[in-house]
């Protein structure tokens, strides 16, 4: 049997060889989008602060004020650490998804893994898309249930696995899935997905870590890509929220009914068990979610997309079909898009290069992030580089 320092250091030789060892990038500040990246100044096309609100001042400041309030909360919610400003920010979010009520989470993660393992187990179903996040297929595994996944955004397939969970079980069955996709930008058809649910008596659960704050409906237009749809609480009846991205700040939360979120509150582990969010980062989420409702931010940012997209098809840029923030150019080979994303670092563009197991083997890619915070000057300068480094790197356009 080798040593436990022997396995470890096999397995990250292992990493390495393949290309895809990950590291830190170390920087200065927020980038915002500008930023100091390892010593050097960028420009970040990488981030998921889509509104630009992590380096908002008036969100800075109410973050200052919040630490008056305590650095940490000192203990769980359910202990002594819920504050007023917690509530506060709980309300603020049920009201603008349109729930009657809201709980928040340390983050995304600890949200979908609580929620899932305290609504399933052994004997209940849970129904999965396979390019769902890490921490949603996590929470399928983990809780017991029979785990089915369908092939990405395949209704015939979904109805295929709903229908054989209701044929093999009267107990529970959860339908949970992103709202959109965090490294295809696409979404979920999330209308005809709560159509199913009702034909199969399933519960649909929607991540909106990408979705919050950057789409909606006419009532609901910061609420996600389930109010896009058309669903209320009733169709959609269980949301799960970031506040680490289009917020600008960190944490989570779960908005649904009344009844939802008091069992939660005593059943989801990952909410009881763990420190309850620092006042300062509540308080910074409540402005941040405040400037989402009076200012052009989400326009501003699809007018960013837009232009983008333009920009890219002039110069004929094969990316995917996403009218989101995230826009992938998916490249195939892992040394591929490792040299154009050095490329790119190179002429002052930091772009994240996405490897295996983030996604499939085969569709290494680079993951462009748009910001309201981006200008037009950005975005073309952007351009230009990327066209250059791919035929630097002889990628065929």
């Amino acid at each position: 049997m080798s040593s436990l320092q022997d396995f470890l250091n096999t397995r990250l030789a292992e990493r390495r060889a393949q290309r895809l060892y990950r590291s830190h990038k170390l920087l200065d500040a927020a980038p915002g989008p500008l930023a100091e990246v390892d010593g050097r100044a960028l420009v970040t096309f990488s981030s998921n602060d889509y509104l630009g609100l992590a380096t908002h001042p008036q969100v800075i400041a109410a973050q200052q004020r919040g630490a008056e309030l305590g650095a940490g909360a000192t203990a769980s919610h359910l202990v002594n650490g819920h504050f007023a400003i917690h509530q506060q920010l709980q309300h603020k979010i049920a009201a603008m998804t349109g729930r009657e009520a809201a709980l928040l989470f340390g983050s995304g993660y600890m949200a979908n893994v609580g929620v899932i393992n305290a609504l399933v187990g052994r004997g209940d179903f849970v129904v999965q898309d396979k390019l769902n996040h890490a921490s949603l297929i996590d929470g399928g595994r983990l809780c017991g249930a029979q785990y089915l996944r369908f092939a990405h955004n395949d209704l015939d397939a979904l109805d295929t696995q709903l229908k054989r969970a209701r044929e093999k079980s009267q107990g529970k069955i959860l339908l949970a899935v992103d709202g959109v996709y965090s490294m295809d930008g696409d979404t979920a058809p999330l209308a005809q997905m709560a159509k199913l649910c009702q034909q199969y008596d399933a519960w649909l659960m929607v991540d909106e870590a990408h979705g919050f704050g950057v789409m909606g409906s006419v009532d609901y237009p910061s609420a996600g890509s389930a109010a896009a749809a058309g669903l209320d609480q009733h169709s959609a009846p269980v949301v799960m929220g970031t506040l680490g991205k289009a917020a600008g700040n960190g944490g989570a939360f779960v908005a649904g009914s009344q009844a939802l979120i008091d069992y939660l509150t005593q059943f989801a582990r990952t909410y009881i068990y763990t420190t309850g969010m620092p006042p300062a980062v509540a308080a910074g989420c409540l402005r941040a979610l405040e400037l989402m409702q009076v200012g052009p931010l989400r326009q501003t940012l699809q007018d960013r997309i837009d232009y983008f997209r333009q920009r890219a098809a002039a110069r004929a840029l094969p990316l995917e079909n996403s009218t989101s923030a995230i826009q992938p150019l998916v490249l195939g080979g892992e040394s591929t898009v490792l040299r154009v994303a050095e490329q790119l670092q190179h002429a002052g563009y930091l772009v994240g290069a996405i490897r295996p197991p983030t996604v499939p083997a085969g569709t290494a890619r680079l993951r462009i992030t748009l910001s309201a915070a981006h200008s037009e000057a950005h975005i073309d300068g952007l351009i230009d580089a990327l066209v250059n480094a791919l035929k630097s790197c002889e990628v065929a356009l």
